[in-house]
Formats: C-alpha cells, sequence, structure tokens
C-alpha cells in the first residue's frame, strides 16, 4: 500500500502511550492500534485532526505516501 502510517513515529517522539493517545483522541485502544500498524483502509479527517492536536504535528507527520514502483526498486 502506497500510504504508510507513522503513528508509532511520532507517538514515540512525544513519547506518548497508546493508551494516552486513546483517551485524549476519545478513540478505543483496538481502533487506534489498527491505523498505528497500518491495516486501517481510511480515516476520518476529524479523527486525523484529534490525533495531530494531541500530538502537536502536521498530517504528514503521520502519513506519507510511497509510490509503489520506490518499494519495488527498494526490495
Amino acid at each position: 500500500m502506497p500510504i504508510i502510517v507513522n503513528l508509532d513515529v511520532m507517538m514515540a517522539k512525544r513519547k506518548i502511550s497508546l493508551n494516552e493517545l486513546s483517551e485524549r483522541v476519545d478513540l478505543t485502544l483496538s481502533n487506534l492500534s489498527i491505523l498505528k500498524t497500518g491495516k486501517a483502509k481510511a480515516i476520518r479527517f476529524s479523527t486525523l485532526e484529534s490525533i495531530c492536536k494531541a500530538l502537536d504535528c502536521q498530517p504528514a507527520d503521520i502519513l506519507e505516501y510511497q509510490n509503489d514502483e520506490d518499494q519495488t526498486t527498494n526490495r
């Protein structure tokens, strides 16, 4: 998938646990875990906004586009 989720990286930079982020953004641990592991198929803008607010970051700090061609040449 060409969209890479770097939520775990931002959480580490901000030294915040999944439990704490879950409380701050009012999402279940399982939903945040799905997003964190890159298994999510979509994210609502309101959820992205809440996460960015809680982590004091920009959407580009969490989501990254990687061209499929780049992935095949890196393997």
